[in-house]
């Protein structure tokens, strides 16, 4: 009798969830933009019990970015949910592999290049996109290369601009800049064609207009794709509770 009851009792805390712990999400941000982009999401994220984990991109190059990444997932214990925006996606695209605890992709309005693909060759791919148009005078870096800024100017109509002004004035002067190379860095097997993958992006996207997005999502058989109507290339930020609803669907 003692040994039912406690098979019983283990059966109902596996099926309340208690004795399951969650997987831990490692949020990745991506051009133009820092950790605390992922903010609203992270609220949400945390409040239904997931941990969490920003990664502070540093935006220098795919090889580079991808290996910080990489450290990171490799320093957690137990399953992850890699998720990526913008030039993110290409991050997490290269960051995955090697990693048996990373179970599935999320990509936020992000890039899913093909292996030989870069971010500009996708952004370019098809029209709509207005980001060269908004850049500011790159900044020359003494040790090579240049560094780009959206000027501030244009950020909230280019990048937020279903974010109100004040918020979106916050974010241009706190915008985190990406190399030039970055944007040309060719990627190499991507990991969504082994690991399952889920896509959310706007409609009112100007950095990659939501056909590049669109096609990205169906080419890496993503598991469900959301379309938010209107929403900016922020769309995390604009609409955190979409973008946690979908991750935590990637978590199951």
């Amino acid at each position: 009798m003692f040994k039912f009851a406690a098979a019983v009792a283990l059966a109902g805390a596996l099926l309340s969830g208690a004795a399951v712990a969650q997987p831990t999400v490692v949020l990745v941000h991506g051009a133009f933009a820092d950790s605390s982009s992922w903010n609203g999401v992270v609220e949400i994220l945390r409040k239904d019990g997931f941990p969490v984990v920003t990664a502070a991109n540093p935006l220098r190059g795919v090889a580079n970015d991808a290996a910080y990444v990489s450290d990171v997932v490799g320093s957690i214990a137990g399953p992850v949910v890699l998720v990526g925006h913008s030039y993110g996606g290409q991050v997490i695209s290269t960051a995955a592999n090697g990693h048996d605890n990373v179970k599935s992709l999320v990509y936020v309005a992000a890039f899913a290049p093909y292996a030989g693909e870069s971010v500009a060759d996708l952004a370019g791919k098809f029209p709509g996109g207005t980001l060269s148009g908004a850049l500011a005078a790159p900044v020359k870096l003494s040790t090579g290369g240049v560094d780009l800024y959206i000027d501030q100017a244009k950020f909230h109509d280019q990048f937020a601009s279903d974010v109100p002004a004040e918020q979106a004035a916050l974010m241009a002067a706190a915008q985190r800049p990406v190399t030039e190379a970055a944007l040309t860095d060719k990627s190499g097997e991507p990991a969504w064609k082994k690991l399952p993958s889920w896509f959310v992006y706007g409609t009112g996207d100007k950095n990659i207009p939501a056909a590049a997005l669109g096609f990205m999502a169906e080419r890496a058989g993503s598991k469900r794709t959301v379309v938010v109507d209107g929403a900016s290339h922020v769309v995390m930020v604009s609409h955190p509770e979409k973008v946690a609803e979908l991750i935590e669907e990637a978590a199951k």
